[in-house]
């Protein structure tokens, strides 16, 4: 089930973040994303009871960028990540946004393959990105349709 992520999720998103990234975002992050950030929009998968998958991206304008996906890892090869890349686009599309774009390490194949699969081209690679390590990363963009969005209807 896909559902808006709420503050109640932020204990075990707290966990996910641990388990799955060498450099997690901390709460007060989805704190400000879930109460303060206008531009943000955060789902989760919930598997049994429990979150399997979460994502936040962000819609500025024409552009839409991916902020962060996390797929536990019990539920991975589930098309989890899948879901949440297809919410994401329905999304961007339905805003009127001209791209989508990531930043991806390079050392996960797996991510990578998984945006390619979906339409997104590494554009440019963004040296020492990030901190805990100074991996570089990819720039990753999929072209969309663009065009205007209506806030009155939503289209």
């Amino acid at each position: 089930m896909i559902r808006k992520m709420t503050e109640g999720d932020l204990d075990e998103i707290d966990r996910l973040e641990k388990e799955l990234f060498s450099s997690p975002w901390p709460r007060e992050e989805y704190i400000y994303e879930l109460k303060q950030n206008p531009f943000s929009n955060l789902i989760v998968i919930e598997e049994d009871g429990e979150i399997a998958a979460y994502c936040d991206w962000w819609i500025i304008y024409e552009q839409a960028q991916i902020a962060t996906i996390g797929v536990r890892e019990k539920s991975r090869r589930k098309g989890y990540g899948q879901m949440m890349i297809d919410e994401i686009v329905k999304d961007a599309d339905a805003h009127g946004c001209d791209f989508l774009s990531l930043e991806v390490r390079v050392s996960n194949t797996p991510a990578i393959r998984l945006y390619e699969k979906n339409g997104f081209i590494q554009a440019n690679i963004r040296k020492n990105y990030y901190e805990d390590n100074h991996e570089d990363a990819y720039l990753m963009i999929r072209p969309l349709g663009g065009g205007s969005y209506d806030e009155d209807t939503g289209n």
